[in-house]
């Protein structure tokens, strides 16, 4: 491995309260000295981070590599060389390949095929019931065995509440974090936009705020009997957030995410019928908007993610409600990150942090931080760099993103894994 040394840069790791100009020194695909250079150390490569930030590789809760059973829109290649572009380090892979992610072989079939791609790391969420269907339980114990960190039923809703009761009893019996989309399926129905005035006036189907909450209400009261340790995933909702906050005021073990863009769109965005603004769960109310900022301000949540989604172009056609939810977020995360900076209290190393270190912490991984001795994983980045997303600077295969031709502010320069560079711009 090569000897690399990053000079000149802002080194900001909000795990461990550092921020300051330093140099950061790689060997054996360590961080082997920050600020002094180790006895002996000569460098193989120079990165000159003058005017940039140094920080942890981004953890990203959530992006859908699509491999195996979707080739046709992404891969493991190509969606790892996204991530890395993005500055993403460590990726976490819903159940929902095909075939479901309910089996070892699935699970070591994803990590060979990452091997042989080599750009950054991939943890799975196994699918807490076989084939998703939330009938029969998965193998969890031999899921955890091969190296899941959690385990989940992706958007598919687990309608029996005995079926989610024994699943949470055997996931914490394995020390199994339970991943949960929270959504009732009856009250969601066929709604594909927030339920509101703007639905009313687009004649738009609705999801209304209730089929979040009632779906983390009894998720809750199951973790409270089972002892479970649940992660609510994509929240969207300010309600969902106030109920979060008083479950972790009650000592539950409990944590919260929400996806990058429920932070700066809201339900107005979707009157141009542009099928890059359907997602689930649905951009939601400006209030809405506000209570999720405030859960991340108050530490009620855990992290921000990409919930990188991509799609074909023929996805993306039709009327809206016939599209595919999703957003090929990968290359948005930081510059959607940064703007919260700029417009919210968070100061620059506490947003760092909920990309890094405590999404990672949401994994049970030893990642997402810059201390002697950690992984080399460390993206370097320019905060005021503006540039042009389109389909020139985009590597994801899915093009689908309402940032297309739209100025970003935030650029990844460096990415470095495992003391690797796998990315430079």
């Amino acid at each position: 491995m090569s000897r690399v040394l990053i000079q000149n840069g802002r080194v900001i790791d909000p795990k461990n309260g550092l921020d300051k100009n330093a140099d950061v020194y790689i060997a054996d695909g360590k961080i082997a000295a920050i600020g002094e250079a180790p006895v002996g150390f000569s460098a193989d490569e120079v990165i000159d981070a003058s005017g940039q930030i140094v920080s942890p590789g981004f953890v990203d809760l959530s992006v859908a590599l699509r491999e195996p059973g979707f080739e046709y829109k992404a891969t493991i290649e190509s969606e790892t060389r996204a991530a890395v572009q993005a500055g993403v380090t460590t990726l976490c892979c819903p159940p929902d390949t095909r075939p479901v992610i309910d089996t070892p072989s699935v699970v070591e079939s994803i990590q060979q095929r990452n091997e042989q791609a080599g750009y950054a790391r991939v943890v799975m969420i196994g699918a807490l019931t076989s084939g998703m269907e939330g009938k029969q339980l998965s193998e969890i114990a031999a899921l955890k065995a091969v190296g899941c960190v959690g385990v989940g039923n992706g958007v598919h809703a687990i309608k029996n509440a005995l079926v989610m009761r024994r699943a949470m009893e055997y996931a914490s019996s394995h020390d199994m974090t339970v991943f949960i989309h929270p959504m009732d399926p009856w009250l969601a129905a066929d709604g594909f936009a927030h339920e509101g005035a703007v639905a009313t006036r687009l004649g738009l189907n609705g999801i209304p705020e209730i089929a979040e909450t009632i779906a983390v209400s009894r998720d809750l009261a199951l973790a409270e009997l089972t002892g479970a340790r649940v992660h609510f995933c994509r929240l969207s909702t300010a309600a969902a957030v106030r109920i979060l906050s008083r479950a972790g005021f009650d000592g539950l073990p409990v944590s919260g995410d929400v996806a990058a863009h429920q932070l700066h769109l809201v339900d107005v965005d979707m009157s141009s019928f542009d099928s890059n603004y359907h997602v689930i769960p649905p951009l939601r109310s400006q209030r809405d908007k506000e209570g999720l900022r405030a859960g991340l301000i108050d530490n009620v949540l855990s992290g921000i993610c990409s919930d990188h989604q991509p799609h074909d172009v023929d996805a993306k056609v039709g009327p809206l409600k016939d599209t595919a939810p999703g957003i090929s977020g990968l290359a948005s995360l930081l510059p959607l990150t940064l703007k919260l900076v700029e417009e919210t209290s968070l100061s620059l190393s506490d947003a760092l942090g909920f990309i890094t270190y405590k999404p990672a912490k949401v994994l049970g991984l030893n990642v997402g931080a810059i201390a002697v001795g950690d992984s080399a994983d460390v993206c370097v980045f320019d905060p005021e760099a503006c540039w042009i997303l389109n389909e020139d600077t985009m590597i994801s295969r899915g093009k689908n993103s309402p940032y297309m031709n739209r100025e970003l502010v935030g650029k990844v320069s460096h990415t470095l894994y495992e003391g690797r560079i796998v990315y430079r711009s």
